[in-house]
């Protein structure tokens, strides 16, 4: 098998001193392998003292011989493409958001099973719950609940209570001062 040739415009020397210059080690480590194979070890043995593979090592002087030392950092990608187009997550905020219909749905709330269903039946695209609640979390939406509301209730019952509630209190207090005041101590 041929040797594989590796660019000579730098020398093994300035090629460690950049290693020891960079902030990144995983860089580093491949311009040392790479400055290991320059002077001369075979490509095993360059690739074993920077704790890689020989493979590994010949793709990391590919790309150097191809780019520089550009070629050395790592490039991502991005990864995978979110399954909902903006628009669609737009969508399923006003969704959540809005809530479930109870007349139509029977629903009171929604769980991340009823939302991966509703967005398989609009949009055709399937999510695992798990995966539609960190999407969910990723928009800025809390899985939090508000508290439950009893139909019955009566928001000025509720005010009367608390307003004499309070005035008993203030009552009981003041009446407590004053028994201090007489009572020697």
């Amino acid at each position: 098998m041929a040797a594989l040739k590796i660019r000579k415009d730098r020398t093994p020397v300035g090629l460690r001193k950049l290693a020891k210059e960079t902030d990144d080690a995983r860089i580093a480590r491949r311009l040392l392998a790479i400055a290991n194979a320059l002077d001369g070890m075979s490509r095993d043995e360059a690739a074993t003292a920077a704790g890689m593979d020989r493979q590994t090592l010949r793709d990391w002087v590919l790309r150097y011989n191809a780019h520089g030392l550009d070629g050395l950092a790592d490039r991502w990608n991005g990864g995978r493409p979110p399954t909902f187009t903006p628009q669609e997550q737009a969508e399923i905020v006003e969704i959540v958001l809005t809530g479930p219909d109870v007349e139509a749905t029977g629903l009171s709330t929604y769980t991340l099973e009823d939302l991966a269903d509703l967005c398989e039946q609009r949009f055709g695209k399937r999510l695992h719950p798990w995966s539609f609640g960190r999407m969910l979390k990723s928009l800025g939406l809390s899985r939090q609940k508000t508290r439950p509301l009893h139909p019955e209730t009566d928001p000025a019952a509720q005010a009367v209570f608390k307003n004499t509630r309070s005035q008993a209190a203030r009552d009981q207090t003041a009446d407590e001062k004053a028994c201090a005041a007489v009572l020697p101590g």
